[in-house]
Order: C-alpha cells, then structure tokens, then sequence
C-alpha cells in the first residue's frame, strides 16, 4: 500500500505543531509563567527550548522520515541486525493513547464551557456558584461521557476521510481559525484597564524574583515546561516525519514548528496576564485558572459573555486539533502494525478509545475514592504523571541514543538524514553536547520529576 504524503510543507509545519500546541502552551505556560517571575522565566525558558527540545524534534522526524513508517515500524528497519530498539514501539503505542485517554476528556470539558459560554449561563452567577459549576461537571459521568465521546468519533470521522482531504484540510482551517482568535483576545486583553501592569509583569525581566523563589527550582520548572510542550518522546512527531518528502531540512521544519508552538504560548500570556492583573486576581492562580478563574473575569467583563465564547471556542480548536494529530498516529500504529486499511483501524480504534477513556472520567465521581498519587488525586493524575514523567523523557533519551549511538542507528545515518533538503543545516559541531550531555539532562529531568512528587 502506497504511503499517502501531505500535500504540502506548511500542512506538515502545521499538523506538527497543532500536535504540540496544547493546553501546554496555554494554560499551563501562562500559569508557571506566573509562578515562576515573569518575564525572567520566559527568557529562561525559551533558551531551553532551543537547545533541549528542538533536537530531539529532529530526531523524530529523521527516524520517521528515514523509514517512512511509524515507530511500531521504523526501529525494527533501521535498527542493526540483533539489537532490541524496536522494542521501545510498544511504549509509543501506550504512550499515544495514555495522552488520549485523559486529553479527550480535559477537551470534553472546553467544548461543555464553550456552550456554557455561548447560552450565557454564567451571567449573574456568584463567584462560589461559578465555582460549582466545574465540580458539578466533575460529578456527572453522563456528562463528561457525552462531551469526550463526541470530540473522540469527531476525530476519528476527520482522519477518515484520509491524511491530506480530512486530517491536513482540517488542521490548516482549524489552527488559522485558532490564531485569528488568539489575535483577537491579545488585543482584548491588552486594552483592559490596568493592563499594563499586567504587560510589566510579563514582559519586563526581574531576575530578582527568581533568586527569592530559587534558581535552581526556576530553572527546573523551564527545563521541564521546554521539553514537555513539543510532545517529544513517544513518536507522535516521526509519524509525521515518514509523511514529508526529501525536499526541505528537518532543522528548519523543527525550527518552525518550535516557533509556532512558542508563539501561541506567548500569545497566551498577553490574553491572561493583563486580564488577570485587570481584574486582581492571583496570576499564579493554578490548575483552577482555566475553570474557575477566567469564567469569573468575564463574568464581570463588558462584553464578557461574546470573550468568554471567543476564549473557550479557541479553547476547543487548541484541543481538538491536537486529538486529532494523535488520532492520526494511532490510526497509523494500526495500518502499519496490521496492514489494515485506514477506515479498519478507525473503525477498531475509535471503540477501544471510547473505552479507555471511561476510567479518567469515572476517577471524579464513581471512583473518586480512588486516590493513586496521595490525597486529592485522581485517575487523571496517574495517567498524566505515567505520561509526563516516564514515556516522554524516557522515550526522549531513546531516542538520543538511537540516533548518536553506533550500536543504534547511530551518529552518521542520523546526521546524513538530518542533513537531506534546503535549509538549515542540523548543528553538527553540537555532536558531543547532543551525544554526550543532552542525555544526562534529559536523564535529570526524569529524575526531578519523581522529586517533585515526593516532595
């Protein structure tokens, strides 16, 4: 069977970063921005991005590129005879569809708070009567159930239709749509009163602030938000890789989706920063800020109802056009694995996902007693910290290794695919830092995320 390609490079930039652009990029880098300094952090963070993230995103795309399979193939052809590295494609496999079994369900909640938004249902609600509106939702299994089932066979009806008609043709309109709006809400935001003290806190750098809440936990926090926010580790980005042609450097395909996914993370600070400071609420607020935080600033916003709609609709696009970069892989993982057509493994993939989608939501109310990392826990938790903290750097510092190592595909084959196509050629004087140090960071990163969960 003939492998189907994009039809062009900007629906692969795109696709790859729609997989990366995430609730990573804006919630959760607003929020450790905020916990973390400002503007000091993002400088931090954005030199981290480049010289921890970004080559592993290379690799991806070599290896995918290189074999023109996934990886539930791509380590079995690439490999040196006798060796075990195709092992690892079983934890890509878990490792896609443990981010689905929980993300669908996070995207669930946007699409139920976007038509909150839009019937106006928050208008003349208390703060506390805001705030029971999440846990009411947390409690009802029928309508977490609805919401996630629906963004799931959505995803699936996209990626049958085919790569380049339904996943690519979708993608391109959903993540245009995804920046007009942030666009539209940076300027919203910006013009709020008391904004630019908002901006200030963002914008301006203040290393002080990091030396009262610890350089080295700074540090910590930018390396890990640098790394997590590319989705690098379990493959998702090299069956994108084995779908591009030979024509343009993986360096410079790299740059510009790392590029894009730090622009909507930026991006997302203007809309909450000001908003936030406008409206004196805490920007270090946590994981309540999406829920319970921003409903409330527009609540008492003029106009707030249309922006809380235009939010969480961006919201959505943000969410869903990362379930269905995913769907992709999994999709794939079935046709390369079985040699099954693409309308099989949607079909025996979309049950199995509605399935393992079930123990998340069940985690908030029917098993809520089940508490699997300490008081206050959920199944989410378990999932996202399987996830987050083992197969992403795990699966990272495979991938180092499979690619600089000589008993792996080794230095030179990675280098001479890296090296293929116009553009940016990949930093070979770099050979000793990304063979020698990038794994013993990555390593480190592995390592402070079980440290933090201890603490």
């Amino acid at each position: 069977m003939k492998r189907e390609h994009f039809s062009s490079r900007l629906g692969f930039i795109l696709i790859t970063a729609a997989c990366s652009i995430g609730l990573g990029n804006i919630w959760r880098f607003p929020y450790i921005t905020g916990k973390y300094g400002g503007a000091s952090f993002v400088i931090i963070y954005l030199i981290f991005l480049v010289i921890l993230g970004l080559p592993v995103v290379v690799m991806e795309f070599a290896v995918g590129r290189a074999s023109q399979r996934s990886t539930a193939q791509s380590f079995n052809l690439l490999e040196p005879k006798g060796t075990k590295w195709h092992l690892f494609k079983y934890a890509t496999i878990i490792g896609n569809y443990l981010l689905m079994m929980f993300y669908t369900v996070i995207s669930g909640w946007l699409l139920y708070y976007f038509f909150k938004m839009v019937k106006g249902d928050f208008q003349g609600l208390t703060s506390d009567e805001i705030g029971h509106v999440f846990s009411n939702l947390l409690s009802s299994p029928l309508s977490m159930i609805l919401c996630s089932f629906f963004v799931i066979v959505l995803s699936f009806g996209i990626c049958a239709v085919g790569l380049q008609k339904g996943v690519e043709r979708v993608t391109k309109i959903m993540m245009s749509l995804l920046f007009c709006l942030l666009l539209i809400l940076a300027v919203k935001s910006v013009m709020l009163p008391n904004a630019e003290t908002g901006l200030r806190y963002y914008l301006y750098p203040d290393f002080g602030t990091i030396q009262k809440i610890g350089v080295q936990e700074c540090i910590f926090a930018a390396m890990g938000q640098a790394f997590f926010t590319l989705s690098i580790g379990i493959g998702t980005l090299s069956v994108f890789g084995s779908r591009i042609d030979k024509s343009h450097s993986l360096t410079s395909d790299a740059l510009y989706m790392g590029i894009l996914d730090t622009a909507v993370a930026l991006l997302a600070g203007l809309i909450i920063f000001p908003a936030c400071f406008s409206f004196g609420v805490a920007p270090d607020s946590g994981p309540n800020l999406l829920f319970i935080t921003l409903p409330n600033i527009f609540n008492v916003m003029s106009g707030g109802r249309l922006w809380g709609s235009l939010f969480f609709l961006f919201m959505v696009f943000a969410a869903i056009s990362t379930v269905i970069a995913v769907i992709e892989n999994i999709v794939t993982y079935g046709m390369d694995l079985t040699g099954c057509s693409r309308k099989k493994s949607v079909s025996v993939n979309l049950i199995l996902l509605l399935l393992l989608s079930l123990p998340c939501i069940f985690g908030f109310n029917i098993w809520k007693g089940f508490q699997p990392l300490g008081e206050g826990t959920s199944i989410l938790d378990l999932e996202d910290f399987i996830l987050s903290n083992n197969l992403l750097p795990l699966g990272s510092l495979v991938f180092l290794l499979f690619c600089t190592r000589r008993y792996g595909w080794g230095w030179n084959q990675f280098f001479k695919e890296a090296s293929i196509g116009k553009g940016l050629p990949y930093p070979g004087f770099a050979r000793k830092y990304i063979s020698c140090v990038l794994p013993v960071i990555v390593l480190v990163i592995f390592i402070s995320g079980y440290l933090s969960l201890f603490k």
